[in-house]
């Protein structure tokens, strides 16, 4: 496995969390914590892009991050936390926003 670098590690460390955070939530609350979330998540799909461009990684971008999240032991979680959630409580959380419908 590739070396990944641990600031690529805490910012997907930090996104995951943050989403598990939205356990519960509802109304204002739910609202805030999705907008953390979201940013969390891009500032992690914004590292990865860049270090995927860097001269010196030989991975494509995608492989960067699957390599990331395999570090992470992020997969088990990611479908703990869909699970946990619910696809209802997404669809029912006032103003989530329109360009997230449909991503997971």
């Amino acid at each position: 496995m590739a070396d990944i670098p641990d600031e690529l590690i805490k910012l997907e460390r930090s996104a995951v969390e943050a989403h598990a955070r939205l356990r519960g939530l509802d109304g204002d609350h739910y609202e805030v914590q999705w907008k953390a979330w979201r940013a969390a998540a891009e500032d992690f799909q914004a590292a990865v892009t860049e270090y995927a461009a860097r001269d010196d990684v030989t991975m494509s971008r995608h492989q960067a991050e699957q390599a990331v999240k395999g570090s992470c032991d992020t997969r088990s979680r990611r479908a703990d936390r869909h699970a946990a959630i619910g696809r209802e409580q997404h669809d029912a959380a006032p103003n989530k926003g329109a360009d997230y419908k449909g991503r997971h």
